[in-house]
């Protein structure tokens, strides 16, 4: 267990009144629905009590953020100009990553109905299979070397200092690769969520990270037992879905004894996303701002503030 002594420490019970004065968001269980990921849950309750005093702590984070930006402007004597507000989200696979992130945009977007808030993820970053094939990297997707790091950074600096779309490219988990000569754009963003396994992670050969480009950093903990439980769960309700859809790459798998296609996923996690977990994603939990972890039902029941 990483020492975590320098993190304020809240239970769900303490954590909840720190709400602010504007906290009610109006999210409604159809909207929760839509929202949450496969095997994912979350509830209004949750909103009210972890999520509305987190978006509190944003708008502390935003409103210094923005004044820094406009007395730096004015120091150099330039005029002022928006720079968009970045917020990493990190955690394991099957964690939650983004149902949180989709929320926190619905919130944020309610927040300031007056800022642009976009949200994407860096799975389109990963190399297309063809290319994980070709560098003998196709059963350690996932893994640092798995991803463009150098495209990655480069496109949050250009989101970063250049004003108007930047492309990034798309991924597809029912294909379960890059959609060829597909993009999706960011469009000079007032707000940004990144969500992704990757984006508190250390690359090497380089001296600038994915995270030095975020003005807030949040990582979704739990026990790893936990999220292999949700993980496996997760396949299964995939599997159902891609039972009459031939494309979908969860189909092959619907096509063997549905006891080898279980044990095939338990061994993806003992031998991938259980190493990556402990090699590569855990590690970073420490450089976050906030800590957010779960219970075993997804509840999140203990919340880590960074106290420096």
């Amino acid at each position: 267990m990483q020492d975590l002594s320098n993190y304020y420490q809240f239970s769900r019970e303490q954590w909840q009144n720190f709400h602010g004065e504007h906290h009610n968001q109006a999210i409604t269980d159809a909207e929760l629905r839509k929202i949450k990921s496969l095997d994912d849950e979350i509830s209004i309750e949750d909103v009210k009590v972890i999520y509305a005093p987190i978006r509190h702590l944003l708008h502390v984070y935003l409103k210094n953020f923005r004044k820094l930006t406009k007395l730096r402007s004015e120091f150099i004597g330039m005029p002022n100009h928006k720079v968009p507000f970045i917020i990493g989200v990190s955690g394991s696979v099957a964690v939650g990553k983004s149902t949180t992130a989709r929320l926190l945009k619905i919130m944020l977007e309610r927040a300031y109905p007056q800022y642009v808030v976009s949200q994407m993820t860096t799975d389109g970053f990963l190399y297309p299979s063809k290319v994980l094939k070709e560098k003998g990297l196709m059963k350690k997707k996932g893994f640092p070397e798995t991803y463009d790091m150098p495209k990655l950074i480069q496109f949050l600096s250009d989101v970063k200092t250049q004003a108007g779309p930047v492309r990034y490219p798309l991924y597809s988990h029912n294909i379960y690769d890059i959609i060829p000569d597909k993009y999706e754009e960011v469009n000079n963003p007032d707000i940004l969520i990144v969500e992704g396994i990757n984006v508190l992670q250390l690359p090497q050969n380089t001296n600038i990270y994915v995270s030095d480009f975020f003005d807030f950093s949040l990582f979704i903990d739990a026990h790893a037992k936990d999220i292999e439980t949700w993980f496996l769960n997760r396949f299964e309700k995939l599997l159902e879905m891609a039972k009459t859809d031939v494309n979908s790459y969860y189909y092959q798998f619907t096509q063997m004894p549905e006891t080898d296609a279980i044990q095939m996923a338990k061994d993806v996690w003992n031998e991938i996303n259980y190493p990556n977990l402990q090699e590569f994603i855990e590690p970073t939990r420490s450089r976050a701002d906030l800590i957010l972890h779960k219970s075993g039902h997804h509840e999140i029941d203990e919340v880590f503030l960074r106290k420096y």
